[in-house]
Formats: C-alpha cells, sequence, structure tokens
C-alpha cells in the first residue's frame, strides 16, 4: 500500500539490498514465464538453411575406411548367446507367465488353518458374534411388542442414534406375506464396516478396584479436637478488618481495621475493651510473645507503635513500664535506618508508649519468640525491606545487603536461629548468627501472599494469591511437599496451631479451612495433611472475604477477621 514500486522490486541475496527492477527487466521476466527466448530479436520460426546441398557430390564427407567389425560376426555377441541358449536348456530362464487377473483376498478373521499368519499370531481376536434377532424381529410379533400410534410418532422424531431399535416391528398373517428388508444392505454393510475397523488387538485390562486408588485418610471425627461452629462475633469496626493477633494467654485479643483504629477485645465475652485511634490504615498488629511483657506492636503508614494495653495482669503491664523506662540513651547516636521517639504525655494516657519512625510504610510487623526482637517488612525497593528492631536496646539494623525481589512476609524461626523471607516467587532461610543464605525454597506460586511456620521449626506453610497452599519439609526437599488447591480465590493468611496439630487458611472466597497437619517425631514418617472442616460465616465485601486468621493460644479454637468489618472466632 505505501510503496508503488512493491511488485516489481526483488532483493539482492548477495548484498541484501532492495532492487528495483527496470521496464526492460521485467518485460524479460514475462517473456520467461510465458516461455518465449529470452532476446527479443531471435525469431524461432525463420527457415532454416541446409548445411548440406541436396544434390549428391562425387566425394564423401569423410573418406574413412568401413571398420572390420562391420561386416565380421561378434565373438563376444556369439559367447554371450550361446550362454542364454543353456540357460534355457537347464531351465534356468522361464518364459514369461502370463498375469492371473483375478483379486487377491484374504480372510482377516481365518483361524482354521495354523499355518497362517493370523493362525499363528497370539493375540488373535475371534470376530464378534451378530446378536441373535428377539420377538421384536418376529413376522407375528407379540402384542406387546407392537408401537401404538404415539409411540410410532415419538420414534420417527428421534435421531437414528437415539433409538431403541432400528426398525419398526409389523405384523403379517403369514410368512409368505413378509416384503424383503429394505435395510438389509444397510446393515450387511455395517456388519462389514465394524468387522473391517474393528482393533484387532487384545487389551490386557488390569482389575484395580477404584476404592483402592484413594489414599487411606482417617475420618475427621478420630481427628478432634478441631474448631467446628461460629461461637462469637466481635462486632465494632466500620471498615474491613486487616489483621488479628491474640495475647500471649489467651485472654485477649487485638484487631487492626481501615477505620483507623486498633481495638482490644475480651476472647471469652466478645467485649471490646479498648479503642485506640492511630489515625490511619493499620495494616499489621503483633503481640509480644514474651508472658510477662504487655505490649503489642502496630503498623500504621510508615510507623511502628507500641502500646501498652493495660489489659489482665496489673503485675505484667507494671513491668512492662519498668522495663521500657530503664533504657539509657547511649552518649553517641549510632546512624539507624530507623528512629526511635518516645510518646508524649498525652499519648502516654491513650497507651502509647513508643513509636519507631521508617523511611517507607510498613505492611508487616512480626516478633521474635523470646520478646525482644521484631522483624518489619517496608513497602519499598531495594535491600533495606527488612529491618530487625531490639526493643531493650533500641536499635534497628538493615540485615541484608541486596534485595532479592519484593518481600511479602517474613518469620523467626521458633526455635533456631533462622529468619524465614518470602519474597514473590520463592521463600528464603537466613542464618542469623552466620549471616549467610540456608536455603531457598520454590513454591511453584506465581505470587506468595502469606507465611507461617510450624512450631516444632521442621515445617512451614505459604498460602498464594492462586489460592494454593503450600506445604514445605524443611527436612526432605526445597520443593512443595503437598500443594492443596481446596480454596477457589486467593489466600489471605495462613497459620499454624501453636499446641494441636492444626492448621488454618482464609480466602477470598469468604471461608476458613482447617486442616489436620500431624508432624511425626519419626523422620521415616511423612507428615498427615487431613482438611477436616470448611468454617464459613463472613460476607464477601468488595470481592474480599477472610482476611487474617489467627488460633488461641491454648485451646482449639480459630479467629478470623473478614472484610465485613467482624472478627468471628470459632470453637
Amino acid at each position: 500500500m505505501e510503496d508503488p514500486d512493491y511488485w516489481r522490486t526483488v532483493q539482492d541475496r548477495m548484498t541484501g539490498h532492495d532492487v528495483r527492477l527496470t521496464d526492460e527487466q521485467v518485460a524479460l521476466v514475462r517473456r520467461l514465464q510465458r516461455g518465449q527466448f529470452g532476446d527479443v530479436s531471435f525469431d524461432p520460426y525463420e527457415p532454416s538453411v541446409d548445411f548440406f546441398s541436396g544434390d549428391i557430390m562425387i566425394h564423401p564427407v569423410t573418406n574413412r575406411p568401413a571398420d572390420k567389425r562391420s561386416f565380421i560376426p561378434s565373438l563376444v555377441e556369439k559367447e554371450k548367446v550361446s550362454r542364454m541358449v543353456h540357460a534355457i536348456k537347464m531351465g534356468w530362464i522361464q518364459p514369461r507367465r502370463p498375469r492371473d487377473p483375478t483379486p487377491h483376498f484374504y480372510d482377516l478373521w481365518a483361524q482354521e488353518n495354523p499355518n497362517a499368519v493370523l493362525g499363528r499370531h497370539k493375540m488373535h481376536v475371534p470376530a464378534p458374534k451378530l446378536a441373535l434377532p428377539g420377538h421384536a424381529e418376529s413376522y407375528n410379533p407379540p402384542p406387546e411388542y407392537l408401537l401404538s400410534e404415539e409411540e410410532r410418532l415419538a420414534w420417527e422424531q428421534q435421531e437414528p442414534g437415539e433409538r431403541k431399535v432400528a426398525f419398526l416391528p409389523h405384523r403379517f398373517p403369514s410368512l409368505r406375506a413378509v416384503p424383503a428388508y429394505g435395510r438389509f444392505v444397510h446393515e450387511r454393510f455395517e456388519r462389514c464396516l465394524d468387522l473391517y475397523l474393528c482393533p484387532r488387538q487384545r487389551k490386557m485390562r488390569v482389575n484395580v478396584d477404584p476404592e483402592d486408588l484413594i489414599p487411606k485418610l482417617p475420618r475427621p471425627r478420630d481427628l478432634q479436637p478441631f474448631p467446628t461452629c461460629q461461637a462469637l462475633v466481635y462486632r465494632g469496626h466500620s471498615d474491613l478488618v486487616r489483621c488479628l493477633s491474640v495475647s500471649p494467654g489467651g485472654q485477649w485479643l487485638a484487631s487492626g481495621s481501615d477505620d483507623g483504629s486498633v481495638r482490644l477485645w475480651e476472647v471469652a465475652t466478645a467485649r471490646c475493651m479498648r479503642t485506640i485511634p492511630v489515625g490511619g490504615v493499620v495494616k499489621s498488629v503483633a503481640w509480644n510473645p514474651h508472658p510477662t511483657i504487655c505490649l503489642v506492636a502496630v503498623a500504621v503508614e510508615d510507623t511502628v507503635l507500641l502500646l501498652n494495653p493495660a489489659l489482665g495482669d496489673q503485675l505484667a503491664v507494671g513491668n512492662t513500664d519498668q522495663v521500657l523506662a530503664a533504657f539509657v540513651p547511649p552518649e553517641e547516636p549510632a546512624l539507624q535506618p530507623a528512629r526511635w521517639l518516645e510518646a508524649s504525655q498525652e499519648e502516654r494516657q491513650g497507651g502509647l508508649r513508643l513509636r519507631i519512625c521508617h523511611s517507607k510504610p510498613v505492611t508487616q510487623v512480626t516478633w521474635h519468640g523470646r520478646g525482644d526482637y521484631m522483624a518489619v517488612v517496608l513497602a519499598a525497593q531495594g535491600h533495606t525491606q527488612v529491618l530487625i528492631h531490639q526493643l531493650s536496646r533500641r536499635r534497628s539494623q538493615s540485615p541484608f545487603r541486596r534485595s532479592h525481589g519484593q518481600v511479602q512476609r517474613v518469620a523467626f524461626h521458633p526455635i533456631r536461629p533462622f529468619l524465614l523471607v518470602a519474597s514473590q516467587r520463592s521463600i528464603r532461610l537466613y542464618h542469623l548468627l552466620r549471616q549467610e543464605l540456608t536455603k531457598k525454597l520454590m513454591p511453584n506460586c506465581k505470587w506468595v501472599s502469606s507465611l507461617a511456620v510450624h512450631p516444632a521449626g521442621d515445617n512451614l506453610i505459604c498460602g498464594s494469591y492462586d489460592s494454593k497452599l503450600v506445604w514445605f519439609d524443611l527436612d526432605l526437599s526445597t520443593r512443595p511437599y503437598r500443594v492443596l488447591r481446596h480454596h477457589k480465590k486467593a489466600l489471605r493468611a495462613v497459620a499454624f496451631h501453636p499446641l494441636y496439630p492444626l492448621f488454618a487458611s482464609g480466602s477470598d472466597d469468604g471461608s476458613v479451612i482447617v486442616c489436620h497437619g500431624m508432624v511425626y517425631n519419626d523422620l521415616l514418617q511423612n507428615p498427615l495433611l487431613v482438611p477436616v472442616k470448611v468454617l464459613r460465616g463472613h460476607t464477601l465485601t468488595h470481592d474480599l472475604g477472610v482476611l487474617d486468621v489467627a488460633f488461641h493460644p491454648t485451646q482449639p479454637w480459630v479467629f478470623s477477621s473478614g472484610a465485613d468489618g467482624t472478627v468471628r472466632l470459632f470453637t
């Protein structure tokens, strides 16, 4: 369309340039395509010129004498002929027989002759027998086989493949009155076609009971206790509840919401004890796991707030304030990736004790099991995505020198000095004392969303936005031990129970699935994973369902927070 000379442009293969043909060259190509001579001036039909004249001359063209072999019989040919005569006499050379014009057929199903190819064949299958005619094919069938008028109309309206019989039964007074069968040639042809197309190979079928192929799983009732029904609903938040955390004693529950507040509930009564406004969307809450320290870490925008909720044991509440007040700042403050700020007197009345300010928004905060260190995930690019804060010395450090993709979640190992860092496509296990990468786990997911470590420390689960739950056995392999696809939509949270062999996953389909995950002390026995219960209760809001799940520290209960602004307890 753009180049009008495109039709007369050819590529020079030597140089790679496009060459535009001239009118003479185009005319030459067209002549050659028509089968004419390339030269225009050449006339193929001009009169021929005799090289020799028609008159007989007295001198020949060549005066070479004739060969001797032209008038003496050849000895070589005589030898060849005598050999052929001898071969014919001996019968070695036979005269050509006329070909038999009749075509050759053989019986495909023949087995009578044991010397035939098919007779010796081990996998020979005899031809299937035709079905014998029944009462309906009789010329005088019983009256119940004859069709009524409605049945006849229904038979005619059916497709030929759907009909029970391929013909209409008729009654005749005698066998002499029966006419020729109209479908005879058709049925003979179908039978020949069936025999011709029949697979003549015997398939050895393995008789396996389908029940034997299903793995023998224990019954859910044998795996009790596990949460089965909804017991309490904690109402009060006006927007979706993103995160949950249960106190180490199991008496209190902290929840953070998009309405800019943290609520502290009494677990047994669903009573809201305190509402602490924090002035922003709460991305993560984490209760300090140490039993004698009463602290809740709250991630709001680019700050981590350390709240003393002042609930429960007054000794623990007072002890917490004493521990925080015992800090003596160093004379030379070191350069840190975060700033630690004391709360003002008014903020202390509201429960705030410390705020840790970062340069980027905080997406997750999690405590170490001893309660002195916490890890924070920032929504930043580069190696400062993960920071570790020490509460007693108020120090912050960035453990990594370079980044391996966008960090989604981090978790401390419950027993060993390991830090687990989940990026979008992989989970890395770092040894904090040796400061080296120990393992890299490949979950085969498109986007990891959540992470939880088994209390014994040898197994972990991760959820992903492509609705998979992946179980890793760290002693077994860096590949998944089992991939569970029970949810229909993206997984938002996964959690292990600290005491019972249970783990749970919450998803955007609004359900929490509780599974029995037994890890044996015997290293030769693989973990037993059995889904036991699907818990529903949350209503879908803006296509979001369950946003966080957490187990009670001592009871087989599970808490879930949803986009409908409620927290629910299943017992």
